[in-house]
């Protein structure tokens, strides 16, 4: 069974400055911290933001590439955690109906799924073994104690420039 989250945002885990994008089930009060990129958490906050850079991004051109050729992301599916690794799938569907899942990383999997207004869903066995219970009273300071995380990740995002993706 698998669960439909909202993505609460990114975050930097201190001391390690490693960026995680949180998720949280709708009707409940797991979460659900990704370790991701730091080029993917960009991705994932210009999304949450409304953001556009000057040049699609990777998954503003997947997205475009979809609209192209009439095939939607029906959903992300966020599926498992191997040796510390999560595991994605993208759902699409075309005029003939739902085509075989793609696997992706997470962090690709909800950028797109950001830019497509499409469902993020986790696997519900998943969000027992990993998720984080976190009552509502103490989710609404973490999240009052996140705000100036944030604030300095938009200061970051102010900072960074195209070229900073050319690989």
């Amino acid at each position: 069974m698998f669960i439909p989250v909202e993505v609460v945002g990114v975050r930097i885990e201190m001391p390690s400055n490693q960026p995680i994008v949180l998720l949280k089930e709708i009707e409940g009060s797991r979460f659900l911290p990704i370790w991701v990129g730091a080029v993917e958490a960009t991705s994932i906050a210009f999304a949450q933001q409304g953001l556009a850079a000057p040049r699609p991004l990777t998954h503003d051109l997947i997205r475009d590439v979809l609209e192209r050729v009439d095939i939607s992301l029906a959903s992300v599916h966020i599926t498992a955690i191997v040796d510390g690794v999560f595991y994605a799938e993208l759902n699409l569907r075309n005029d003939k109906g739902a085509l075989p899942a793609l696997s992706a990383r997470p962090s690709d999997a909800i950028a797109i799924a950001l830019r497509t207004k499409s469902n993020i869903l986790v696997d519900n066995d998943l969000l027992d073994q990993v998720g984080i219970d976190i009552p509502e009273q103490v989710a609404s300071e973490v999240s009052a104690a996140g705000d100036q995380e944030l604030e300095a990740f938009r200061e970051f995002l102010d900072q960074i420039n195209p070229e900073d993706f050319a690989g």
